[in-house]
Formats: structure tokens, sequence, C-alpha cells
């Protein structure tokens, strides 16, 4: 059931979502958070598809909220909140609502969400394009208990990452790092069959894929020991060779589908790592609602450490450098800015038992 409303107010928009619940035979409110998802006219279609295939697993109210662009200075001057509201099988297992915001009220959009947020449920903040430097000091993000980015959408994906460590509160993530959950699982599960001393690492993906900067990162900050950063053709992130005085460990992934993981004295297996979308993505962020700490570790870490390249080398024929190393030749990618955690104890050394019991945990 839709139900449009132009030129109107948060108190209409209630009413309407009553309305609609009584109209479907669903007068109880269901839901368990609100999910805001701000988003420009573009992105906001398959925002809200991916949001309401997350609802099955975690029913929700989803306000969508789109900023639009006013075209002459009349326009700006004259506000307006035009409404969609959605029940029953056209929201998913939930409710929505499509807020469009115009003119001076774009500027307010945190007076138009707080009245139509779930009364004592969490609230979730996403940006799929466009997220603020800053997701916490933002007006729609301080309402949250969690808000999402999306790395991968920034023009310069690798720097937001440097600009995330810098303005990191605790309730932020990424969806870059929700992707790379399987790979965490499966090297940890990896290390864990094992006795040997991990003594360095390669991370092969794409080119500023910010998922390859925060596997590395991650590897880095829990083994402390030097981590380099490769690139390839893709599709994301293709291999993870661990050197240890045992042999090598090696997860290889080059159709983005299916992988095979090597351990030396071992078969080959294969392992399901398929790329997945964003429904799945969202869904598992919707499942914790706390702080990810061991996101703030591997962010802090400093991107700047993976991502400058050694002399004589370009930045496509194999960006890299072992963490922990400064880079010579050029000023790093991110330079003038200032380096996460700069001057602290290197990250105490994690044996590959405490690592699986770590990522299981997440």
């Amino acid at each position: 059931m839709n139900i449009d409303l132009t030129d109107t107010t948060a108190s209409k928009i209630n009413k309407a979502l009553v309305k609609g619940r009584r109209a479907i035979g669903t007068p109880a409110v269901g839901m368990v958070l609100t999910l805001v998802i701000v988003t420009d006219e573009e992105n906001a279609y398959d925002a809200l598809r991916a949001a309401n295939d997350a609802s099955r697993e975690h029913p929700s109210r989803t306000l969508v909220v789109i900023k639009r662009v006013s075209r002459t200075s009349r326009d700006r001057t004259q506000s307006r909140l035009d409404a969609e509201v959605r029940v029953g099988a056209d929201a998913g297992t939930g409710e929505t609502v499509v807020l469009r915001l115009y003119g001076e009220v774009v500027d307010h959009a945190q007076s138009v969400v707080l009245p139509l947020l779930l009364p004592d449920a969490p609230v979730v903040v996403w940006w799929p394009v466009n997220a603020p430097l800053d997701p916490a000091g933002d007006p729609l993000g301080a309402l949250a208990q969690r808000r999402v980015t999306d790395s991968y959408a920034a023009e310069q994906p690798v720097r937001g990452l440097t600009a995330r460590a810098g303005t990191y509160t605790p309730g932020d993530t990424d969806l870059a790092w929700t992707r790379i959950t399987p790979w965490r699982s499966m090297l940890a599960a990896a290390l864990d069959q094992v006795t040997c001393e991990v003594r360095a690492v390669e991370v092969e993906g794409e080119e500023f894929n910010p998922s390859c900067e925060l596997l590395a990162m991650w590897l880095a900050d829990r083994l402390d020991v030097p981590v380099r950063r490769s690139v390839s053709g893709g599709p994301g992130l293709t291999g993870v060779r661990m050197d240890t005085d045992c042999g090598p460990i090696v997860l290889d992934r080059a159709d983005g589908t299916l992988a095979t993981l090597s351990i030396e004295g071992q078969p080959d297996r294969a392992v399901a790592l398929k790329r997945r979308d964003t429904a799945d993505l969202i869904a598992e962020e919707l499942r914790r609602l706390d702080p990810d700490d061991t996101y703030a570790s591997a962010l802090r870490f400093g991107v700047e450490r993976l991502t400058a390249p050694r002399a004589g080398e370009t930045s496509g024929s194999g960006r890299a450098a072992d963490a922990g190393e400064p880079a010579d030749g050029g000023a790093p990618e991110g330079a003038g800015e200032p380096e996460a955690d700069a001057g602290t104890a290197a990250p105490e050394r994690v044996t590959p038992k405490a690592l699986a019991k770590k990522a299981a945990a997440q």
C-alpha cells in the first residue's frame, strides 16, 4: 500500500503510517530498529531495494532521506517536504517512508527525521554515497547508535580511509570492512590449523580498493608482521599469501566466486568466497549495534603505511609497501594529513589461535 503526501509534515506522515497499518490489518508495530538512508535520487532505488531485502532478517522502519537540489535562488528559499509512505508488501517486512526535501529544509533533515523514529528502538544511519567525513558529527549521524558508510563509493576511497581514522567515533563502520568478513574468518581458521609463526604477509587485489587496504591493515595490526600490498586486475580481493616458518599459506580467489586454500603439508581445498551484494552486507551490519573495536584498531593502524610506493615503483606496477617501514622516495598518498595514533607503541603480537578467536567473536 502506497500513500503519497505532497507539501506535508512529520505529523501527517505519522498519521499516514497508522492509517496504512490499519488498512492492511496490522495495527501493531513489530519493527526492531529505524534505518535511515541518506542518499540522492540516482542511488535511492538500489539502496531501498537492499534495505527491503535486509528487512526480512531485521524488520525495521526505513526512512529514505533524499535532498533535492534547488535549481534557482527562489527554490532555495521555498521549503517543502514530500513523502511517500509504503506499508505491507511494498515495504518488505517493515515500513518505508521516502522523504524528499526541498529548499531550506534540506539543511535541517534531522528535524524531519526525529519525529519519525521508532520509540525506544536503535537507530542506524547509512550513507550509500556521499558520506560525510565525520559521520558522528553529522546532524543525522548524531541521532544514531550505528553509522554505516561505504568507502568504495568515494572518489578517493583509499585516502578516505585516512580521514575515517581521524574522525572515528565508536559506532562507525564501513561496508568495505564488512566485505572482508569471510576473508578474515577463513584466514583465522587457516592459522588455527597450524602451529607456525607468521613472518610476512602479502595482500593482492584491485588498486584503490578500500577492502584490500583494510584487510592488509587488519593482518598487520593483529600479527605484527610486515604486510605487502600488491596490485592485481581484480575483481576485488584476489589473494592473500602468508609466509610462515612451516611453509606458505595461500588463499587465492581469481574469479570472485570460488577460492582455493593452500596450506603446506595439506591438500588444497576449495572454499566459497562469493562477492556479496549490498543487501547481505547491510543485513550483517544490522546484526550488531555495539561498537566494532576490531575495525577501529585496523583503521587506526594507518593506511599510508600500506599504500605508499617504494622508490623505483610506479602506482600501477606493484603499488606496495611493508607495514611498519617508512616508504622511500616521494610523499605517500594522504601526505599532509596527521597519521592516526602516531607515536603509539607497536601492537602486541597475537598468536594464530588468538587471532582465530578474535575473528570468531565478530
